[in-house]
């Protein structure tokens, strides 16, 4: 399906009680199959749309940052990829595939589309619950901004790679500690929240962490 240019791809079925959201990169596409397979697991019924972003640094980082690794910065412009979200993603989608008003939308990605996610549900009350999978919570100034900014969810969900934190680069060696204090704070707050340690760096089956992330935010936590 074309919204206004983008090629998104959609899996499920209408009338689903969730709508399920990822921003993703070309390098994700090929595995995006397997993904939704997945995440089919679940007894719930969905509607899974793959939204493409030209620059994946500019646009799921929320303010702009020099590189951490190699020479790509970050163009902090996921208020512009947030706006396209509200404004023609959803809408398109609810009107063209029927969803009910009430679908329950859970925005979900891999690495920079976690830290996006997580971020979104700091600005809108829109996303009933986040899928971050390995998100890149080392991000410069992340965790204070969100102390500042509380991410609005109902129900969020964090996972690792136990080997993500033992990492040379001083920067994203940070991630251990900052996940920790984030599903800390998010519990203190009442959050139906969880982290979740998978084995494993940061590149190990990303497309099956990330179903895990979607379906465990579907699913009822008693």
């Amino acid at each position: 399906m074309q919204i206004w240019n983008k090629p998104c791809r959609i899996y499920g079925e209408p009338h689903a009680e969730y709508l399920l959201l990822q921003m993703t990169g070309e390098h994700e596409l090929q595995s995006m199959e397997s993904e939704v397979t997945a995440i089919a697991q679940s007894a719930h019924h969905f509607l899974f749309a793959a939204i493409p972003v030209e620059s994946w640094n500019d646009a799921l980082s929320p303010w702009k940052s020099p590189a951490v690794w190699g020479k790509q910065g970050f163009g902090g412009k996921a208020a512009d990829t947030l706006r396209f979200l509200t404004e023609q993603v959803i809408p398109t989608l609810k009107w063209q595939l029927d969803l009910p008003e009430n679908v329950k939308i859970i925005l979900g990605g891999y690495s920079l589309a976690g830290l996006f996610a997580l971020w979104a549900s700091t600005q809108t009350d829109l996303f009933y619950g986040v899928a971050a999978a390995s998100p890149s919570v080392w991000f410069p100034d992340w965790m204070e901004f969100e102390q500042q900014h509380p991410i609005q969810a109902q129900r969020v969900y964090l996972s690792l790679g136990d080997k993500e934190e033992h990492t040379k680069n001083t920067v994203m060696a940070a991630v251990g500690d900052n996940i920790r204090a984030l599903h800390s704070r998010l519990a203190e707050c009442g959050a139906d929240c969880t982290l979740e340690w998978n084995s494993g760096g940061h590149f190990k089956d990303a497309d099956l962490r990330t179903a895990k992330a979607f379906r465990w935010t579907m699913e009822e936590h008693t």
